[in-house]
């Protein structure tokens, strides 16, 4: 397939969305950020592009929808990202701005579209390392074959594809779907 279908795109997403109601890695997500505002420990999201504005958008909705998390997005701080990206390389983002607070009680959650590679994404890399090190839960979310996200994960949500026509924008949008079934999920669960 070499074409985009309209048709074929929302076929997909309906299709894949089923696949999650009772998918393990959905629940192992729930108990890991369960466990994060039992410990008032902070979920640090990132992703690039348009992974980027699902990692924001994430942020906010466990602060203000679901309410009581301490969210931070690593990719809305601007001069920050810049200065990084200036001084250190573009690798340093996210890393740089965990240095000095990600700790054991703590979340990172990587948006990647297809979840970094030894050889490039070396600023998800970084923040997955250094999140390793401190003993921090790490949550992916990825798609096509999962890529490093899924390897160093403790829970991960892949959306596998191999259609370079489809992969991005239904990896995308099921990103947005699944995040946003966690989100009311965790709203209910804590009321």
């Amino acid at each position: 397939m070499d074409k985009f279908y309209t048709y074929n795109y929302f076929g997909l997403i309906s299709k894949i969305s089923l696949e999650y109601v009772d998918s393990q890695e959905y629940k192992k997500i729930l108990e890991i950020l369960l466990n994060c505002y039992r410990n008032k420990g902070i979920v640090y999201t990132m992703g690039c592009g348009g992974s980027a504005s699902t990692a924001t958008h994430f942020a906010a909705d466990l602060a203000k929808t679901v309410g009581g998390f301490r969210a931070i997005s690593l990719v809305d701080n601007i001069p920050l990202v810049s200065a990084y990206t200036n001084d250190e390389g573009w690798g340093s983002i996210f890393r740089g701005q965990l240095q000095n607070w990600i700790t054991r009680d703590d979340v990172l959650i990587g948006f990647s579209v297809h979840g970094g590679r030894k050889d490039w994404s070396q600023n998800l890399m970084g923040a997955l390392h250094l999140a390793k090190e401190r003993r921090s839960k790490i949550i992916g979310f990825s798609g096509f074959d999962g890529g490093a996200l899924k390897e160093m994960s403790d829970a991960c949500i892949v959306v596998s594809t191999e259609s370079e026509v489809y992969g991005t924008p239904v990896v995308e949008a099921m990103h947005v779907v699944i995040h946003h079934g966690l989100i009311f999920d965790l709203k209910e669960r804590l009321k």
